[in-house]
């Protein structure tokens, strides 16, 4: 597991162990980092947008009333919350009287999930953190020139006219910079 996969895990261990302890804010700390992925969990085996927006909201009540029942020894936060929202949508369909007798409800554990895995949304993570160290190395018009055209979409003659310098010079600035940028970023 990386380091940001570590971190995250962590954050939402201790939001888990606050939400036990009766803090309000632990349960919109967990939901901002585990909506989307309980949300699929449920789309995947309702089938019903609005079916699994009701059921991800049963999940949060849910755990709102048994957050001091999770056991960090058995199973990873993210773990045990998606087996609430399988189980929460399972529920949902047995209620409606929907749920195939042919298939069986192991097909629901091999739900897809859009998002990345944890993995690479760490590893995403890191190599953002080393453009920004990267872009921080540069000198300051280079690395200004560059962030406002990739981060803010500015042209290079908007990025001329802002630094009153001819449009020839902002390239050059803009070509080392991406030049010195590319070094950094291969070490």
């Amino acid at each position: 597991m990386t380091v940001a996969a570590e971190a995250q895990r962590a954050l939402l261990l201790a939001a888990m162990q606050r939400l036990a302890a009766g803090e309000r804010a632990a349960l919109g700390e967990i939901y901002r980092h585990t909506s989307a992925k309980l949300f699929g969990v449920c789309l995947r085996i309702l089938q019903d947008e609005a079916d699994a927006e009701d059921a991800l909201q049963e999940v949060y009540v849910s755990l709102w009333r048994s957050a001091a029942r999770f056991d960090e020894s058995r199973a990873s936060p993210i773990a045990w919350l998606a087996a609430l929202a399988r189980n929460r949508a399972i529920d949902r369909l047995r209620r409606r009287g929907r749920l195939s007798s042919g298939a069986p409800l192991e097909a629901a554990a091999e739900v897809a999930d859009p998002a990345p895995l944890a993995d690479a949304v760490a590893e995403a993570g890191d190599d953002r953190a080393r453009i920004f160290d990267c872009l921080e190395a540069l000198e300051e018009r280079q690395g200004s020139a560059i962030r406002q055209a990739f981060f803010d979409g500015a042209s290079y003659p908007e990025l001329a006219e802002r630094g009153a310098v001819p449009l020839g010079t902002m390239k050059s600035w803009i070509r080392r910079g991406l030049g010195k940028l590319k070094e950094c970023l291969e070490r």
